[in-house]
């Protein structure tokens, strides 16, 4: 299979940023703005009465904001903006007894003061809110199967979408889900989503409300994310293969092209060997150290 290499440049640096501090997530937001999570030191999970101070980055071309969350009990795993606000989630959340949980979402405004808090249920993979605030969860296998007290748990369908104020507005039924490996909303009314053990590629169109779901089988094992614009697909390569892509068309509806491969260089002619990546419509974002790479799939065509 031929391999293309592609070169990218850092967009931003971040270290100024992370003195004292831990990077735990690199985001795009439905905005197109990349949110870094970070602590001031991980919390232990059996931690009682320890406080910890958030930070959110938000960057945009060279420009970097910074929003301050502290005195914080809970650990959290993702960021996201939620119409004037972050939405901050734990992925992990414990059930107690009937009426008594961890609730692990919870929204912020930018000044770090606490506007609400709800449920998205433990074991998450993965989130991402569209630009009009709906909150779409997908979940791994102890999310759908239950860990954590959970005998009844939020995420067993394997995707979830919710309201800003965590209504559930959509429950996946048209996929038998035990691991949703990658999520990619693209819009309210195109969301991509790949999951084991079918390993198939799903789209839901018409919206939460009124979803529509078609599959096709992108024959890839194993993959942790990809990126589209509708016709192109740049897949994570799949058990193995982490750290190359491949990149596949669909030139006949319901299949994609066998693919050719991608690999990532900087500046330097090295491979880029990400700490974090994320995908989110058309894009792919690298984090490696302090340092933020990000390509759109037209630049890798």
């Amino acid at each position: 299979m031929l391999t293309k290499t592609v070169t990218l440049q850092p967009f931003a640096d971040i270290s100024e940023y992370t003195e004292g501090f831990k990077v735990i997530s690199t985001q795009f937001g439905a905005d197109g703005r990349v949110y870094v999570l970070l602590i001031n030191q991980i919390p232990e999970r059996a931690a009682i009465n320890k406080t910890y101070t958030y930070k959110v980055l938000i960057v945009e071309d060279e420009r970097i904001e910074e929003a301050v969350i502290p005195r914080q009990h809970f650990h959290y795993h993702y960021v996201q903006p939620l119409q004037n606000h972050l939405l901050l989630v734990g992925a992990r959340c414990s059930y107690y007894r009937t009426g008594k949980y961890d609730l692990n979402a919870k929204v912020y405004d930018y000044e770090g003061n606490s506007v609400r808090e709800f449920l998205l249920g433990d074991g998450i993979q993965s989130v991402q809110v569209s630009e009009k605030g709906t909150i779409w969860t997908s979940y791994f296998d102890e999310g759908v199967f239950g860990n954590y007290g959970w005998d009844d748990p939020i995420g067993a369908s394997g995707l979830l979408a919710w309201d800003e104020h965590g209504n559930k507005i959509y429950e996946n039924r048209a996929a038998d889900i035990a691991d949703c490996y990658a999520l990619n909303v693209v819009n309210e009314k195109e969301i991509w989503f790949y999951y084991y053990t079918d390993f198939s590629l799903g789209c839901i169109s018409s919206g939460p409300r009124q979803a529509k779901v078609t599959f096709m089988n992108p024959e890839i094992s194993g993959s942790s994310g990809f990126s589209t614009d509708g016709y192109h697909f740049l897949f994570d390569a799949g058990y193995g293969k982490h750290g190359t892509f491949i990149l596949k068309k669909n030139e006949k509806p319901g299949s994609l092209t066998k693919g050719h491969k991608i690999r990532f260089a900087n500046g330097q002619a090295n491979p880029i060997k990400p700490d974090s990546q994320d995908f989110r419509k058309n894009r792919v974002l690298f984090r490696e150290g302090n340092l933020l790479y990000q390509a759109a799939i037209e630049e890798v065509v």
